[in-house]
């Protein structure tokens, strides 16, 4: 088919047409996600090569060291910290959200200041954290690491966008109608948790109901990121959820100042640019 990972000069030109000035470079490090992983390392080399295009997050599976729930993983966080690392992500071990290996993770990563981009999984036969539907285990982190800047990300985790989520819905990209759902809920209730907008899963979740996306922007605009999480060469979907959010803007649905804060101003923020 020609898909294949996209190179750093694809993504520069696919940056260039959608008009992005420098983003996150996330590693793959957990097994369950790519048969070879891109290590922190990588991400480091292109975004040094890079500066004036690319930041980059470290990442560091839970189960390194060990595999234990006492592992020293502060040192490793620490060290890449110093190196540059802007944040961690994105997590994708297939465990349980509330595994006492993650949450060393967690604390580690509290401690040391670093916001983290999770992938919510459903199940044990693909990748990504697992909670269940509501997200319990995603309040329990957000409850017992009160200074943890946590995004959230993937389709389970945007599928709580509405009240109607359903089983069937939380590994797919629902359509429909939006009522207030878990999301909203979670936001009202913990200033640390995050809403990363990257992805099909995100854009699926705002155009599905226009209204209601400028409604949960208006709100929450101050913890809303916009990201394009593109890995392969296929990928064209940011260029409609580009538009879209634009039309919010030029149909006064949402405002200039509000769109500024997603598309730039709240990264600056939660990175310290």
């Amino acid at each position: 088919s020609g898909e294949r990972f996209i190179s750093v000069e694809e993504l520069i030109a696919f940056q260039d047409k959608i008009g992005i000035d420098k983003s996150v470079l996330l590693p793959l490090t957990a097994a369950e996600g790519v048969i070879t992983p891109c290590p922190s390392e990588n991400c480091k080399f292109l975004a040094d090569k890079y500066s004036d295009r690319f930041m980059w997050f470290c990442n560091v599976d839970p189960r390194a060291c060990g595999n234990i729930e006492t592992a020293n993983l502060y040192d490793v966080l620490a060290f890449y910290k110093s190196m540059g690392a802007k944040g961690v992500g994105e997590v994708t071990a297939n465990i349980y959200a509330d595994d006492p290996k993650l949450y060393n993770l967690f604390a580690a990563c509290e401690r040391l200041d670093l916001p983290v981009t999770i992938h919510i999984a459903t199940d044990f036969v693909n990748y990504g954290i697992v909670d269940d539907i509501g997200l319990p285990r995603i309040e329990k982190i957000l409850k017992n690491f009160p200074k943890l800047k946590l995004l959230g990300h993937s389709q389970a985790f945007w599928c709580e966008i509405t009240s109607t989520c359903k089983e069937e819905d939380r590994n797919a990209y629902p359509t429909g109608k939006v009522t207030e759902g878990r999301i909203a809920q979670l936001l009202r209730k913990y200033d640390n948790l995050y809403c990363d907008i990257s992805a099909g899963s995100g854009a699926a979740a705002f155009m599905r109901d226009p209204e209601y996306a400028a409604t949960f922007i208006n709100e929450f605009a101050d913890r809303i990121l916009y990201g394009v999480d593109i890995c392969l060469n296929s990928q064209t979907f940011p260029f409609g959820f580009d538009e879209f959010l634009k039309s919010l803007v030029e149909t006064g649905k949402i405002t200039d100042e509000n769109y500024c804060k997603i598309a730039r101003y709240n990264a600056e923020r939660l990175l310290g640019l």
